[in-house]
């Protein structure tokens, strides 16, 4: 995606429709993007929400350790969503660049609090690294999720274009030299996010740890409750990025197609029911692992890793049995593969966890 977002000379690909409308036509292309995206980065700051107000909880928790009255999760979520309502009326991607650096560094002194704390803390006792479901389909739906929030991971590629769109470019320094080196600066810091977690986090809790592992570690407070923060900081900013996207195509629709006057009025209605629209759904299925792996598949899976893959075979055509020819149709097959089994082990998990869960509780 970052080599096609200035493949045609003099021309650059801003949104990640645009590409599409490139690639398959004005109309289809607009029709199998956009929906899809939506759904992405919808999904995306429904689970920032729910992220969000957990970890402003446990934060809650930590820090009162027993002493203050309970509160309720539904009232952390509208707790971080009212911050949402002032961030959002910011104009554009540009004007989130601090907030979206906050969030970075954030990221990374959460993850390393994380696996830190969980080497202090040591393994368990009687720790169980058997899978958590104990029937074989229990354990097939929870390799499906589990693939899922694998693919939930990895999603940046929906906003990537959009990224790219802010590094100015000319045809001497063109946009995808700084990009590819973010790129690959935004992946070392990934693996040095995820791994350390996973692996540690695991060896110490087994399967018995929490979906959010700073859920699962209490001591020692002042750090954990320090993390917790950090995670809020983060999704505050990740939010941002996913929602002004969304904040682009609702406006550009009631603008060019509904007429209504471009405008501050218009900007401050439109943002803050759609900030609404997405802490009412978070409040309402605040299920964090089940909805990893619904979206995931559901939405992740096509445009992150086979709609820029059918776009690249459609405009440079490569050798039929290339190596890039290749690669692209392995990641299709898999991208499929992934878009339809993935949701199924999700939604199973927000079915097995809406059981027990008392709703507005």
């Amino acid at each position: 995606m970052v080599e096609m977002h200035e493949m045609v000379p003099g021309k650059r690909f801003d949104r990640y429709h645009e590409l599409g409308q490139h690639a398959f036509g004005d109309k289809l292309g607009l029709w199998i993007v956009v929906p899809q995206q939506l759904i992405v980065e919808v999904g995306v700051n429904i689970v920032y929400m729910v992220t969000g107000g957990r970890s402003l909880k446990k934060f809650h928790d930590v820090i009162c350790d027993g002493k203050c009255k309970d509160i309720k999760l539904t009232f952390f979520i509208m707790i971080f969503a009212s911050v949402h309502f002032v961030l959002s009326q910011l104009p554009n991607l540009n004007s989130i660049s601090g907030v979206s650096l906050a969030a970075a560094v954030m990221s990374l002194s959460y993850s390393t609090i994380a696996w830190g704390a969980s080497v202090d803390k040591g393994k368990m006792v009687d720790v169980d690294y058997n899978l958590r479901a104990t029937t074989t389909p229990g354990k097939v739906f929870g390799f499906f999720g589990a693939l899922g929030e694998v693919a939930f991971a990895y999603a940046g590629h929906n906003v990537v274009l959009e990224i790219q769109a802010t590094i100015p470019s000319t045809p001497e320094k063109p946009s995808k030299k700084p990009m590819w080196k973010g790129v690959v600066v935004a992946y070392i810091v990934v693996a040095l996010c995820y791994f350390p977690v996973a692996l540690i986090g695991y060896w110490a809790f087994g399967n018995s740890v929490d979906d959010n592992i700073l859920i699962t570690l209490n001591k020692p407070t002042w750090l954990i409750a320090t993390a917790n923060m950090m995670v809020v900081i983060h999704v505050i900013g990740s939010y941002q990025i996913y929602a002004m996207p969304v904040f682009d195509m609702i406006e550009t629709v009631l603008v060019k197609k509904l007429k209504f006057p471009p405008g501050l009025t218009l900007r401050l209605i439109a943002r803050t029911l759609y900030v609404a629209f997405t802490m009412f759904v978070a409040i309402t299925f605040p299920f964090f692992g089940g909805l990893l792996g619904f979206f995931g598949g559901f939405a992740f899976a096509p445009t992150t890793y086979f709609l820029p893959c059918i776009m690249w075979l459609a405009i440079y055509k490569p050798k039929r049995f290339s190596l890039s020819w290749f690669t692209n149709w392995v990641c299709i097959v898999l991208g499929v593969c992934l878009m339809i089994l993935s949701p199924i082990g999700g939604l199973r998990q927000i079915i097995l966890d809406s059981k027990t869960y008392k709703f507005y509780s």
